[in-house]
């Protein structure tokens, strides 16, 4: 062989080298093909042994569908912070509701205030497990988490969340005290009247605009403890990150909000199917409230309030929810020609024993 390659001419040896590397390329490709095909095949027996699986339970008697029973009997709280664009994501929710089949209740408590007393915690908790009529549900409105589990209840409802920057969470929120927005403009707003802006509050040092207000989402996370409004609490900042990794199913945040729409309506269809199309036809033209006469404030205004501790806590939980959304994101979806689209199943079941006859 090296005396015939010696022997070749250049241009013979060099169309050799070619149709080689044509070749390896031909049979890797093949190979490819062939693991492809595998892997397909290997899924078909798969499905095909759960279906045997499911019609021979079938056969030895009558089954109800669980998984139907379970989405029927499902039910989401949405324990909206105030000023996150929260209007926006329940507008959505009515929207969809006939159409989807489900109910949408609006939990609205004397003055706002977002924590219940334990006689109404009981009767919530009951009226959430045990009022089928309005099963399934979404219910929202402006309260602080609840812990389900310390009623002795099996089956806890959904949390969902949107959580927003903090000090452009205060800003919208001190604005629209004054002015409103353009969702009930003829609505007279507690502050209404006082022309003051935010930057000229935090120069006078005014109530309404100090980094005690930025002392919000924390303790809507924390829960019913005194502590979680005991402001400046780490403890309520620590139990407010455990809170929104181990019971929230989701947590998306304001500036990211059709991304956090299309999750949900990937991981549950039964009640935001057709959420992502809604929102980017109409939702963002209808569906998005605006504050009225809402001047942004100055990077001195915003240094100022950073110097806080206060603020320096809640943009940590506010930095924590982001992470933790974005690392959801990222494993649910992919991005093509600048367009986000959802992954398909990228699991299946194999070897599974016992083996039908």
């Amino acid at each position: 062989m090296g005396l015939l390659r010696i022997m070749m001419p250049p241009k013979l040896q060099l169309l050799a080298v070619v149709a080689f590397a044509v070749a390896m390329l031909f049979l890797e490709n093949q190979i490819q093909k062939l693991e492809e095909s595998r892997s397909k095949l290997e899924r078909a027996i798969a499905r095909h042994e759960v279906r045997e699986i499911e019609q021979r339970h079938t056969m030895d008697g009558p089954r109800q569908d669980a998984a139907l029973d379970e989405e029927e009997d499902m039910v989401i709280i949405y324990n909206r912070v105030p000023k996150t664009a929260s209007t926006s994501f329940t507008n959505i929710a009515y929207d969809l509701c006939a159409k989807n089949k489900y109910h949408v209740l609006h939990i609205n408590t004397t003055k706002n205030n977002p924590v219940m007393s334990l006689q109404d915690q009981v009767r919530f908790v009951k009226n959430i497990t045990s009022w089928k009529e309005m099963k399934p549900g979404f219910y929202h409105g402006h309260i602080s988490y609840l812990d389900f589990a310390k009623f002795g209840v099996k089956k806890k409802p959904i949390y969902i969340n949107v959580i927003r920057d903090p000090i452009e969470r205060l800003v919208s929120y001190y604005y629209f005290l004054r002015f409103g927005d353009d969702y009930r403009p003829g609505l007279r707003r507690r502050k209404q009247g006082d022309k003051k802006t935010f930057d000229e509050c935090v120069a006078e040092g005014g109530s309404d605009c100090a980094p005690e207000k930025l002392w919000l989402q924390i303790p809507f996370f924390c829960g019913h403890s005194s502590e979680c409004w005991n402001v400046g609490s780490r403890w309520a900042m620590d139990q407010a990150k455990y809170n929104l990794v181990n019971e929230y199913f989701l947590v998306g945040v304001t500036e990211e909000l059709e991304d956090f729409i299309m999750l949900l309506e990937a991981a549950l269809p039964r009640f935001f199917r057709g959420a992502t199309e809604l929102y980017r036809t109409v939702g963002k033209k209808s569906h998005l409230r605006k504050t009225t006469e809402k001047k942004l404030p100055t990077k001195q205004t915003i240094a100022k309030l950073q110097q806080s501790d206060i603020w320096k806590m809640e943009n940590e939980f506010y930095e924590f929810a982001l992470e933790q959304f974005q690392f959801i994101r990222a494993h649910a979806v992919r991005e093509k020609d600048g367009d986000l689209y959802i992954l398909a199943q990228n699991f299946f079941y194999e070897k599974i024993y016992p083996k039908s006859n």
